[in-house]
């Protein structure tokens, strides 16, 4: 049976509520045009990739476990998963085995997209290391090069090489939620790489790994996925000011109207009670056709078409129920609650 698990800790719980994405606020981190690095003579492109990237990773320390992040500015801003720092408020980092152990603060945790954002003084990033830049992952392809650095079994900086196997996937949040538009690698990761970076050809920042599918063990069996660059970019920002991401929150649990073939709509399996969805009219057994004016062909349409709204929207909702009977519903958007 073939288990998603994440890397540093332990499964999650399954199950999925329909929500949309962070609210506004400051503006995302800047995305780079990637060019492939071009190694030195005699030197492979993962080999110049390493050494362009491996300075910026770090080792991440609690009294749980470890993990990996790497340095994303200069005045000491490291990205991790919120499942590494592990509800920790500090954690000791570690530039490589033969650097100083320093103290970091944990400045802002997101379970919802499985990031956290932690902090050393600027005059503790060692000389002469640069901070790892994003890529725009909408640019990112399957069969892409892909390189992942972390701390693998304790292991330092340890890469590994592979392709984008797969885009558009969907894995489980820290507090049980789905998170959207991963990407999926079969460059071998291991429980420790959470958090590390996965770079392109370039030495840029596609996602940071976060999961491991297997088979029975915790070890690597060429699934691995990672929390796409581009929604790192929209969230840490937010984190480095001490905000709280608000989400929209439908309060439905959906299916496929169909598991043998395309699908049309997403039939209406749950509602929680006294959510959005409940006040609005939406009901068990409705399928839901449109979402603001977006077409719904499959559950996960639901959720794009809000990602833009903020809590307190009114968006209108279009069901067929009654053996085909269309209603549109006017739900007015909550805030998600911290778990499902």
């Amino acid at each position: 049976m073939l288990a998603i698990v994440a890397i540093a800790a332990a499964a999650f719980a399954a199950g999925t509520l329909i929500d949309g994405g962070a609210s506004n606020g400051p503006a995302p981190l800047a995305a780079v045009s990637s060019a492939p690095i071009k190694p030195h003579k005699g030197e492979t492109q993962a080999a110049a990739i390493f050494a362009a990237a491996s300075p910026a990773v770090v080792s991440i320390r609690t009294s749980r476990g470890s993990g990996t992040g790497f340095l994303i500015e200069k005045k000491g801003t490291i990205v991790t998963n919120d499942h590494v720092v592990d509800g920790a408020t500090h954690v000791s980092v570690q530039f490589g085995q033969a650097g100083q152990t320093l103290d970091g603060d944990v400045i802002g945790t997101d379970p919802s997209s499985d990031l956290a954002v932690v902090s050393i003084s600027p005059d503790q990033v060692p000389k002469g290391v640069a901070p790892l830049r994003f890529a725009d992952s909408r640019a990112v392809k399957v069969g892409d090069t892909a390189v992942a650095i972390g701390n693998p079994l304790g292991l330092d900086r340890t890469a590994t090489e592979g392709i984008v196997s797969g885009l558009g996937r969907s894995i489980q949040s820290p507090n049980g939620y789905q998170i959207d538009e991963v990407i999926q690698t079969d460059a071998p990761i291991n429980p420790g790489n959470s958090g590390g970076p996965l770079l392109d050809d370039g030495a840029n920042v596609i996602g940071i790994n976060s999961q491991i599918a297997t088979a029975g063990s915790q070890g690597n069996i060429g699934i691995g996925f990672a929390v796409p660059s581009n929604t790192v970019r929209q969230i840490v920002p937010k984190l480095e000011k001490g905000e709280t991401i608000k989400r929209p929150y439908l309060g439905v649990r959906t299916s496929p109207t169909s598991v043998t073939g395309a699908s049309n709509g997403a039939q209406v399996v749950d509602v929680t009670s006294n959510s959005p969805a409940e006040r609005g009219g939406i009901k068990v057994g409705d399928t839901i056709r449109r979402v603001q004016g977006h077409d719904i062909q499959q559950p996960s349409d639901v959720a794009a078409a809000i990602v833009n709204d903020q809590p307190g929207d009114k968006v209108d909702v279009q069901v067929t129920r009654n053996g085909g009977q269309s209603t549109t519903l006017h739900v007015t958007l909550g805030t998600r609650p911290r778990t499902p």
